[in-house]
């Protein structure tokens, strides 16, 4: 892929860095994946070509190029590039860094400033920023693992175009694989490593869409063959190789991130679907990820109430019971109320009244603000407010023969929200599944 302006490589990592930082691509053209982003219409291809570029926020999982985009778009601009952690820098620095990028603004020079981990900058320090984006001083490229929209301030989101970056598929790593193994320079060429085709595939697969975990699993694995086989010898990488290298696959399920906002959202909506099965796999799947179980027993107690709600009054006992449950016995052994729980939310049949209800009165109170209490629903309690007519016209119900009888409980002109029998199940699915 060509691009424009043609710039002067980065400097070459030292001999001894780890190989994702030798196999850092030095220009866009060897960046592998991210199609959408660098392709022939792709937004920063175009941007490019125009020679220009809004401030960005790269949001997108670990190994995807964040990083590297965002040197290489510098590069391609000709612009100094100021590269800041949000991990370990602060107001503090930022100012130093508008200072400078100030001065060379000045002598005609454009800046990018570049925020790994920007989601972990807080407020205070993301509105530090600002007034130097708003101006132009600095070119913001913000890099993040988790969702803007949860993690960076709305004023600052809106400043900046949010680019979505794509987990690497196998293809892609096993691309990114092949280089290494075939450069002299940078990579693992003069070394005599042979990997087989199954084991380059097994460890794009381990590897799950992160490039930088790839490589580092490859060049372990590697030392290993190569210890084995001993000086002098061709070292070939087993499938016992990868796997002692990657030594456990990691799930990717933050407990702030938008993994697991996305985790949690399929299991709300499995059980709304009544999917006992699924409801119980999206469970575990947060669960074996290190999320928070008294997380998921909150999520089933709310759900009782907002999807089942009168459908079955009994699921917001069963809830809260599995919530007792785990304080009482903890984890593992509490996964099996929870399971049950899960199971029982997404067989049992199907109401969203109490939250279309709760809704619709929220809704009246906010527009509508303090409407009179009828007269008759007043406090009669002392002579004085029944002298004032409260509680005239009311009918109690108990000495009614009819029962309740036919007042209007509601603010007069307040009309009732009108019926959704759509939304209202009596009976759910999940006990076929």
């Amino acid at each position: 892929m060509e691009l424009p302006f043609g710039p002067a490589p980065p400097p070459p990592p030292p001999p001894d860095a780890p190989l994702p930082e030798r196999m850092r691509p030095r220009t866009l053209a060897e960046v592998v994946g991210q199609e959408h982003l660098l392709g022939e219409d792709g937004f920063l291809r175009r941007a490019l070509g125009a020679g220009t570029l809004p401030s960005l926020i790269l949001w997108g999982p670990p190994g995807t190029g964040k990083t590297t985009i965002a040197r290489l778009l510098a590069a391609e601009l000709g612009a100094e590039f100021e590269p800041l952690s949000a991990v370990t820098s602060g107001v503090k620095e930022v100012r130093e860094v508008v200072a400078r990028a100030e001065r060379l603004r000045r002598a005609g020079r454009r800046v990018i400033l570049f925020v790994d981990e920007i989601h972990r900058f807080h407020r205070g320090q993301q509105d530090a920023l600002l007034p130097h984006v708003e101006r132009g001083t600095v070119t913001l490229v913000g890099a993040t693992t988790e969702n803007p929209a949860h993690t960076v301030v709305a004023p600052l989101v809106s400043r900046c175009r949010v680019l979505v970056l794509e987990p690497l598929s196998a293809a892609h790593l096993e691309e990114i694989l092949r280089r290494a193994l075939a450069d002299p320079e940078r990579g693992l060429g003069d070394r005599g490593i042979e990997v087989p085709e199954e084991v380059l595939s097994a460890i794009a697969r381990e590897a799950d869409g992160d490039a930088r975990r790839a490589l580092v699993t490859l060049e372990l694995a590697a030392e290993l063959a190569r210890s084995r086989a001993g000086a002098g010898h061709p070292a070939r990488v087993t499938r016992d190789d990868v796997a002692t290298a990657a030594q456990r696959r990691l799930l990717r399920a933050d407990r702030e991130g938008d993994v697991h906002y996305d985790l949690a959202s399929a299991f709300i909506k499995a059980m709304r679907g009544s999917d006992g099965e699924a409801a119980v796999y999206w469970m575990m799947r947060m669960l074996e990820s290190g999320v928070d179980p008294r997380f998921v027993a909150r999520r089933m107690i709310v759900l009782a109430a907002e999807d089942v709600g009168l459908a079955d009054p009994q699921a917001l006992p069963v809830a809260v019971a599995a919530a007792e449950a785990l304080d009482r016995v903890g984890l593992p052994e509490a996964t099996l109320p929870l399971a049950e729980a899960a199971l029982y939310l997404a067989r049992a049949p199907k109401s969203n009244e109490v939250i279309r209800l709760r809704d619709w009165a929220q809704a009246a109170v906010r527009e509508r603000g303090n409407l009179p209490v009828p007269m008759a629903l007043r406090d009669a309690h002392s002579a004085l407010s029944r002298s004032l007519g409260h509680g005239k016209g009311y009918r109690y119900p108990h000495d009614e023969p009819e029962g309740a009888p036919p007042m209007n409980y509601l603010p007069e002109g307040l009309p009732r929200p009108p019926r959704d029998p759509g939304g209202d199940r009596e009976s759910g699915n999940g006990g076929a599944r």
